[in-house]
């Protein structure tokens, strides 16, 4: 782990600590879980921004093989 410093306002503090005490966990644990929320959270975000652009970009393509076509091919067959 790397050492990281932060700064709290004195209400963010007392609710970390209130928190702690409820919960049994040290603050610091509780602030790495934050912080992992929030990275999977923008994570989503951006992924879902990047599905939302592609969305529609074979649109206009009418060249297309057919899907259905091949979905069936790759389906495994019962032996």
């Amino acid at each position: 782990m790397v050492r990281t410093q932060i700064y709290l306002t004195e209400i963010e503090r007392e609710e970390l600590s209130n928190i702690s005490s409820a919960t049994g966990k040290k603050q610091s644990e509780l602030i790495r879980e934050a912080v992992d929320h929030f990275i999977e959270r923008c994570k989503s975000k951006n992924r879902k921004a990047i599905l939302d652009r592609m969305s529609g970009m074979w649109s206009d393509h009418d060249q297309l093989p057919d899907f259905d076509k091949l979905r069936t091919e790759w389906d495994r067959k019962p032996q």
